[in-house]
């Protein structure tokens, strides 16, 4: 006798713009227990800088409008999946901006920014530190947007890439050596805000050096779309204190 198929996930949207790191939805939607179905759509990209100005360009309605229209009735939740293009809108503009995804789409919605202040939340944590591939200037745009949600971050790092394209080449060694960097030893938690990041393999053991939890950008968006669905999102080996919850 042939064993039923499993039914499938949830179907999670992602819109990710260009092309650095979007490798890792796939690779989680493998390794969490609910299976999602990842619907993953590529946004259009103008300028591919770290500076404010590409960056509100990057997040604009008329992008994420046009990306979302490749979800229509194929997703349950959508998540803007890319942190430095909506955290430059502020909170009440990350919200505004999450909000028109989702009513275009009729599903629940977030952004990468908001998940990060629902995993602290989460988490309990109040005391972060910021270790960030961004210029310095975009990394105090997070703190702000932080403070924004209530949270005081209490130290920052700054790498001053300026391309995700380059950020998107960052192997073990260099991942470990900055975010171990941007500790701070009176920070209960360590953010690390860039979806073109690279960190899903390594974030077990970041966290076992640094003796304390560790957020991601690609982590904290595939946990908040599950977190929108419903979805079995805890108890999880592998994928660091946020998914253990």
């Amino acid at each position: 006798m042939v064993a039923d198929a499993p039914s499938p996930g949830p179907r999670l949207g992602f819109l990710y713009p260009g092309h650095s790191a979007e490798d890792e939805y796939p690779r989680l939607g493998t390794l969490v227990d609910a299976r999602p179905v990842v619907e993953l759509v590529h946004t259009s990209v103008g300028e591919d800088a770290h500076r404010v100005d590409a960056l509100l360009d990057l997040g604009g309605p008329e992008r994420l409008a046009e990306g979302a229209s490749h979800l229509a009735g194929r997703v349950d939740a959508v998540l803007w999946a890319c942190t430095s293009g909506s955290f430059v809108f502020g909170l009440d503009g990350a919200r505004r901006q999450a909000a028109a995804v989702g009513e275009a789409l009729d599903v629940p919605s977030s952004s990468t920014s908001l998940a990060f202040v629902a995993a602290l939340r989460a988490l309990g944590a109040t005391r972060p530190a910021v270790a960030a591939t961004y210029p310095p200037d975009v990394v105090s745009a997070f703190a702000s947007f932080l403070a924004e949600a209530g949270t005081d971050v209490v130290a920052t790092g700054a790498e001053d890439i300026l391309t995700a394209t380059e950020v998107g080449t960052f192997g073990r060694e260099r991942v470990r050596s900055f975010v171990l960097a941007g500790d701070h030893p009176d920070a209960d938690v360590v953010l690390v805000p860039d979806t073109a990041l690279h960190t899903v393999e390594w974030i077990d053991e970041l966290e076992a050096t640094l003796g304390k939890p560790v957020l991601t950008a690609n982590q904290v968006t595939m946990w908040e779309a599950l977190r929108l669905v419903g979805a079995p999102h805890g108890g999880q080996a592998g994928l660091g204190a946020l998914f253990a919850l």
